[in-house]
């Protein structure tokens, strides 16, 4: 499953950045159609049925896109998934093709958790030290976790940053247990 949706997620972010798209609006649009996907079982069950023609399927696509205001690259990206009997993957696909983008565009995800919530200067002064470790501008999400006692952990990719007041006294406890 990975490589297929890696190689459709790839190829929609080359036609996006070759056609010089808004890379954010094609991304809200993808988003809303997976969105429409996962909603309904009805829909999932007539993209997958393949009794049903690609025309019939391409014809739902077509009401589905003319309703959402969808644009006509979103259409017909999801058309080759219809076509190629790849509509299972459109979900992972489309988070594939925002990691994608975030990548070319030179940004990171960050989840920053935190025993309380943040004040804004706090929220900037973490994001300017993070952008500092990664080199990359970060789109940050955060979370409150009341075990955490204090301070905040911070996870970009697979990569944990701890800097909780729980991390350092689990620590100094394997420093002294040694």
């Amino acid at each position: 499953m990975a490589s297929v949706t890696n190689t459709y997620a790839r190829a929609f972010a080359d036609a996006v950045f070759a056609g010089r798209l808004d890379a954010a609006k094609i991304l809200r649009e993808a988003q809303v159609l997976a969105g429409l996907v996962a909603e309904s079982e009805e829909l999932r069950q007539v993209w997958e049925t393949p009794s049903i023609s690609a025309e019939q399927k391409r014809a739902v696509l077509d009401a589905m896109v003319a309703r959402e205001g969808i644009s006509r690259t979103v259409r017909n990206f999801v058309a080759v998934l219809i076509d190629h009997r790849r509509t299972t993957f459109l979900g992972p696909i489309v988070k594939q093709f925002e990691l994608e983008l975030d990548r070319r565009m030179g940004f990171a995800e960050a989840e920053i958790s935190s025993s309380r919530e943040l004040a804004d200067a706090e929220r900037r002064s973490l994001e300017s030290q993070v952008e500092r470790v990664t080199g990359k501008k970060v789109r940050a999400r955060y979370l409150r976790d009341a075990t955490l006692l204090g301070g905040a952990v911070v996870r970009v990719g697979s990569t944990i940053y701890d800097g909780s007041v729980k991390g350092q006294l689990e620590r100094i406890r394997t420093a002294l247990g040694s």
